[in-house]
């Protein structure tokens, strides 16, 4: 109901070239393709065709839109750079220009007024380097102390990169650097000096600087339209992230006790852990750019997201569906209460199932196991049926 159209067609399409077609296709060629001895969950077999896919169909969109934001940056920044003074003195001296809006002048004096020092914010990353790099190297032994250092050199360029893409997008792409960092490092380490485990601590590592970057921009973005002081949001995310050192990895060891995690046919698979296009994506964009009378561009499926239910399922795709369902039902109904309405009522069905994953961990603890029957009472349903026993 949040997503978009496009993205839950996308999701929709990708399951049934993959489950319908696809899968069924390549399983008919057991024995021939691959060993018929093979377990379904061996990257020998169909498991590794699935897999791999995906993951190729994800990392070349995301290898096309780092370039593609990368390009659209530095074009930005160069456009901005020309206008000059322009943009530093939002009045300007021409004594023709618009007059500048007050509210945009009062939050951007209130925004500037509390800014944090460049000397305490580069101390600080400096600090936050050297503790990486001597701290880091003993939990994964595969890394070496030069492979954090080279990391946190180049982490800034690729965090602001994402952090201003993200503003003029609404999309971070702290994900797909990550990707970018496992083939480095890995490649770095080499495979007998377990360049494995090597490229997934150095994603972890990179992706906390990248994306905390775009966090905190989009955070500060919030706070620059609410006329909130910078340096407040600042330690309150730094509270926030202290909490979540000791809260993820509670909340971590309570699904691990009570899933198998991991396992491609439990309730949480983790595809991601097993490994951690360009064609659509340019026609794509030269139909934006340069088609615009009918808006073809508009019905170009994601390859993105058409890849993950090559691996997830279609269970995942219909779910979507039947939320953009629900929702084209509710515009055609009444577009502005599914307007105004729609992101909390998808919300509340978030949080209902996030919720809902409490209890069921604690039954998995009991090894009470689904299917099970369940009913709700209200209190006076429950006090008849006290009293009848």
């Amino acid at each position: 109901m949040i997503c978009p159209y496009m993205v839950n067609v996308s999701l929709l399409v990708g399951a049934i070239i993959s489950w319908a077609f696809m899968w069924p296709a390549i399983e008919n060629k057991k024995g021939d393709w691959y060993s018929a001895d093979l377990p379904s969950s061996s990257l020998h077999g169909l498991q590794g065709y699935k897999v791999f896919i995906a993951i190729a169909m994800m990392l070349g969109d995301g290898l096309y839109h780092v370039v593609f934001m990368l390009i659209k940056t530095i074009l930005s920044l160069i456009a901005n750079s020309r206008k000059g003074s322009s943009i530093v003195d939002p009045a300007g001296a021409d004594p023709n220009a618009q007059a500048v809006d007050y509210d945009e002048v009062r939050r951007t004096e209130f925004f500037l007024k509390d800014q944090i020092p460049n000397k305490v914010a580069i101390v600080g990353y400096v600090g936050l380097a050297i503790v990486s790099i001597i701290a880091v190297p003993f939990i994964f032994r595969q890394l070496k102390w030069y492979h954090i250092l080279v990391a946190y050199i180049i982490a800034p360029v690729l965090a602001f990169c994402n952090a201003y893409g993200c503003g003029l997008t609404d999309w971070s792409l702290a994900s797909n650097y990550g990707k970018l960092a496992i083939i480095i490092f890995s490649s770095w380490a080499g495979l007998e000096h377990g360049g494995v485990i090597a490229g997934l601590a150095s994603c972890g590592v990179m992706m906390s600087i990248v994306s905390t970057a775009s966090d905190l921009m989009q955070d500060f973005k919030t706070g620059y339209l609410t006329l909130s002081s910078p340096r407040s949001m600042f330690f309150s995310q730094v509270i926030g992230t202290a909490m979540g050192c000791v809260l993820t990895p509670l909340v971590f060891w309570f699904f691990y006790k009570s899933y198998n995690i991991g396992d491609p046919d439990g309730t949480y698979p983790a595809p991601f852990g097993l490994l951690y296009r360009f064609v659509i994506n340019f026609i794509q964009e030269l139909l934006r750019r340069y088609e615009t009378r009918f808006g073809i561009y508009r019905f170009i499926p994601s390859p993105m997201c058409m890849a993950i239910p090559f691996y997830l399922g279609g269970y995942f795709a219909i779910d979507m569906c039947v939320g953009s369902l629900i929702l084209f039902m509710w515009e055609r109904s009444n577009k502005k209460k599914a307007t105004d309405f729609a992101p909390a009522v998808a919300s509340g069905l978030i949080c209902g199932d996030s919720l809902w994953s409490v209890p069921a961990a604690i039954l998995a603890l009991v090894n009470v196991n689904p299917p099970l029957c369940m009913k709700f009472f209200t209190v006076k349903q429950l006090n008849e049926l006290m009293k009848g026993s």
